[in-house]
């Protein structure tokens, strides 16, 4: 089960209370006040970590709350710390407080690791008040609570290279052919309902992560269909490869569904409508790949890509295009 979005009650431990003792030994009659501090509270932390590709961990506990600190005891003996409690999440979740509804964190990179809810201080024991007017201190404090917090982890899949295009415009069948992902494949459309992940190698050095995104329809921009669900993700990709397919299995026109995509992107985004792009004709294997390629390059005033996941023809090409676009991100000043 593939999860992006949870909503999940978190609370830092409860600090242990401090102890009120007395030292009593046989020859030691004004032994005085010997309570030791209750220990702290166990902290949240969220962390982002490789190899987890979504929430679904997440979606069936909606209360994490990390251990107490225990209370301090005579003979000046502190309580036990709380453990903290960890919470594991792919990079790109976007931590958002669920009341307030402010971003708290963006965890881009994996090992980046954020402290979500503090765990509550530990009570004094009577040992702290001791003082030269004060030599048989009674008083001690209780442990503090834990800080508590209502979140909101939303996941917008990290890749470099986003795949998008209509339903069943083969954007599955070419990241299972460049990559070891298999995500479902079907001669219908909207086979692909959540986002799939594949690391394409090029050598021992060079590689880059691809996503296949959920085909979308006219009108995403606006939520019709999952079109919010789908466009957020496309969001976090670096560059995008468009994947027209030449004859669609409901008659529209190739031109024309480029056309609706290309303006879905730029009303859900400015910068993601001006986002690098990569236009490529898919199944060119088919009789009209040829005529489809040549009305797209007059549109673009460029030559767009033709491949074929079947045959492999083009693949080369479009790796080539990639790594080129990649190239030129990573040498582009940052803004």
């Amino acid at each position: 089960m593939f999860v992006d979005r949870v909503q999940i009650h978190v609370s830092g431990g409860k600090g242990g209370n401090g102890c009120s003792s007395f030292r009593r030994e046989k020859y030691v009659p004004l032994g005085g006040p010997d309570g030791g501090d209750g220990g702290e509270g166990g902290s949240v932390f969220v962390v982002a970590e490789t190899g987890i590709d979504h929430l679904s961990a997440l979606a069936h506990r909606k209360h994490w709350n990390a251990p107490n600190g225990r209370p301090g005891l005579g003979s000046n003996c502190h309580g036990k710390n709380g453990e903290d409690l960890i919470i594991r999440v792919p990079p790109g979740t976007i931590i958002r407080d669920a009341t307030a509804g402010h971003i708290i964190k963006d965890l881009t990179e994996a090992g980046e690791m954020v402290v979500i809810a503090k765990g509550g201080r530990g009570g004094h024991g009577n040992t702290r008040f001791k003082s030269s007017t004060e030599r048989a201190p009674r008083q001690c404090t209780p442990g503090q609570d834990g800080e508590i917090r209502d979140l909101i982890l939303e996941l917008k899949c990290i890749a470099d290279v986003g795949l998008l295009g209509m339903p069943n415009a083969g954007k599955s069948t070419l990241l299972s052919r460049l990559s070891r992902a298999r995500p479902e494949i079907a001669a219908y459309p909207f086979t692909t309902k959540h986002p799939n992940l594949g690391l394409v190698q090029i050598d021992l050095e060079r590689s880059f992560m691809m996503a296949d995104i959920p085909g979308l329809i006219e009108g995403a921009h606006l939520g019709h269909g999952l079109g919010h669900e789908f466009l957020r993700h496309i969001e976090r990709a670096g560059i995008l490869v468009h994947l027209i397919e030449p004859e669609p299995a409901d008659g529209s026109d190739p031109i024309s569904n480029y056309q609706a995509i290309r303006k879905e992107l730029a009303s859900y985004s400015e910068e993601l409508g001006q986002r690098p792009e990569i236009v490529v004709v898919s199944k060119s294997e088919l009789p009209s790949a040829a005529e489809v390629r040549e009305r797209l390059s007059t549109e673009l005033g460029s030559p767009a890509l033709a491949i074929s996941a079947v045959t492999g023809q083009g693949l080369n090409d479009l790796i080539w295009r990639i790594l080129q676009l990649l190239d030129a991100r990573a040498d582009a000043p940052a803004v």
